[in-house]
């Protein structure tokens, strides 16, 4: 599977941009190596905000919960000692991206790993004309099962990591290699789904 650890990340919050003033109100990270779940760092966070009601309806977070979660000083520190250096990923990466560059920079810290791989972005470039790459959407498509309730962030990063691991999975099967590297995904992140084909065979034939 990947040659190194990957953690997909998944943050629920109370809008759609820090730049708007918008919080963190859970968190979840997965370790994946060798294809598989190792370890989890889950927590509720409290940020000191109110939870809009749309977003209680949306996720099942109520103001109550994050009022009694675990401070934001305590949980985003913990959470970058988590991820380390490893390779961070994250379904829709530059929506969780931006949250914990943000909530680091308000605390004077600085995540420190090494690359970001986007799952939604890999499934458009490897399974190119589905009829959506939303996260349930599209892991509906490829067969995986919500285990916990959807918008709540250990279930969406527990799904988003199983659709990594498939991706990796479809990869090493077409490229006839038994591990792939996290410099590959983020390569084909980069790159137009009409161009992965090409990249894809003049990296691995030879």
């Amino acid at each position: 599977m990947f040659n190194q650890p990957i953690v997909m990340l998944d943050f629920e919050t109370t809008g759609l941009s820090p730049a708007t003033g918008d919080r963190i109100t859970e968190v979840a990270a997965l370790r994946i190596v060798d294809g598989r779940i190792v370890e989890r760092f889950v927590s509720l966070v409290n940020c000191g905000v109110r939870v809009p009601f749309h977003i209680t309806q949306l996720t099942g977070i109520t103001q109550a919960m994050v009022d009694a979660a675990p401070c934001v000083t305590q949980v985003v520190p913990a959470l970058l000692r988590f991820i380390g250096s490893d390779t961070l990923s994250a379904h829709n990466a530059s929506f969780d991206e931006k949250f914990l560059v943000a909530e680091s920079r308000s605390l004077g810290l600085a995540p420190q790993y090494e690359r970001m791989v986007c799952s939604l972005k890999l499934a458009r470039r490897l399974f190119p004309g589905l009829p959506s790459y939303k996260l349930a959407a599209l892991a509906g498509t490829l067969g995986i099962r919500f285990s916990g309730s959807a918008h709540r962030a250990e279930a969406d990063a527990e799904v988003s990591a199983k659709v990594l691991i498939h991706i990796g999975e479809h990869l090493a099967r077409r490229c006839g290699v038994p591990q792939i590297e996290p410099q590959l995904l983020e390569r084909v992140n980069g790159l137009s789904a009409a161009k992965v084909p090409a990249f894809l065979h003049s990296a691995f034939v030879r």
